[in-house]
């Protein structure tokens, strides 16, 4: 009898499953033995050996205390949004009061179902389709306190529950795939017009750095040209100051205005020496051949240039008048004379 009462699936509330009272018995681990004594509850026998009087005890109920797993059958559910779910899951509970799960309820696995059913149906309306696909960690823990709050008073604990599968109807499902493929287009879509603007605007803010340095580079090479320039021209102005300086005191001296004279007369001599190298067409005056006369109005020029500053040195070393000077002309016709 004690072979058929272990080989007996657990728990078994069944007269036919359940073993004989003989005076002693030996009760498996995690296994509870509800006994009545003349048809009254008696007591509860523990693992082990126990011993009980034979016509007057009877082992009424045989709890099992071990988790115990129930698979829930497949229902249909309607969201939130209107729409028909079939679902089902597995509820793991254990039986932690031997006493109320035999008789609290008649059959505490068949109510544990029944009020999983009822709560899953319940949860699933207060959610849209969406939520339910994303939500189904917090679905789970509703159903548990609600099968808890319930089944307190049956002496049964639901430790967890998990839902299975989730069945959508074919049409939903092509709207759902049609609703991933366009998100899935939109980010792609999104990523490439970011990419886009990412590359325009790397693009633009190379071309305006770019443009700044050329501003720059151009600004500076100006500056650099117009120092240069600006250095150039102190370079020359201080040079034709000297040569002017030098030329003035060279003028200063004795017999100055007489060498001038004749450098301004070879000047004068030398560039129409020139004419018509460069070019077809030539200007002559009309006394060409006469060579004196043109040196006569060379010297001519320069003595008026030069008169104004003869009167002011007179006025100031008038004693550099004393001495007598050739006349330039003179010595001029008579360097003629010799040339010829």
């Amino acid at each position: 009898l004690k072979g058929a009462a272990r080989l007996a699936p657990a728990p078994c509330r069944w007269n036919s499953g359940l073993p004989v009272n003989i005076g002693v018995l030996f009760v498996p681990q995690q296994e509870a033995w509800v006994v009545e004594r003349m048809g009254k509850f008696h007591r509860i026998l523990e693992p082990g050996l126990n011993f009980l009087i034979p016509l007057l005890d009877r082992i009424r109920y045989v709890q099992s205390l071990k988790e115990i797993v129930i698979n829930v059958p497949e229902q249909s559910a309607v969201t939130l949004d209107n729409v028909t779910l079939q679902i089902d899951g597995v509820l793991y509970l254990r039986v932690m009061d031997p006493y109320k799960a035999s008789y609290g309820v008649e059959d505490p696995e068949y109510a544990v179902t029944q009020l999983a059913q009822t709560t899953m149906r319940s949860e699933l309306g207060k959610l849209s389709l969406d939520r339910v696909f994303r939500e189904r960690e917090s679905l789970n823990a509703s159903i548990v306190d609600a099968i808890n709050q319930a089944s307190d008073c049956w002496g049964i604990r639901c430790l967890r529950y998990e839902i299975k599968d989730i069945h959508v109807p074919p049409r939903v499902k092509e709207s759902m795939q049609m609703q991933v493929e366009a998100e899935r287009r939109k980010r792609a879509t999104v990523l490439e017009s970011e990419g886009t603007r990412e590359s325009a605007i790397n693009v633009a803010e190379g071309q305006k750095q770019a443009q700044i340095l050329a501003s720059e580079a151009e600004k500076a090479e100006q500056i650099n040209k117009a120092a240069g320039e600006a250095n150039a021209m102190l370079v020359k102005a201080r040079a034709k100051a000297e040569a002017i300086q030098l030329l003035a005191a060279a003028l200063s001296q004795q017999h100055g205005s007489a060498a001038a004279s004749l450098s301004v007369a070879e000047q004068y001599v030398n560039a129409f020496s020139k004419i018509a190298k460069d070019s077809n067409t030539v200007l002559l005056p009309a006394n060409t051949g006469d060579v004196t006369n043109m040196v006569a109005q060379a010297l001519g020029i320069y003595t008026t240039l030069t008169k104004p500053q003869a009167v002011k040195s007179q006025d100031e070393n008038p004693s550099a008048h004393e001495e007598p000077q050739p006349a330039s002309m003179e010595m001029l016709k008579a360097e003629q004379g010799s040339s010829s």
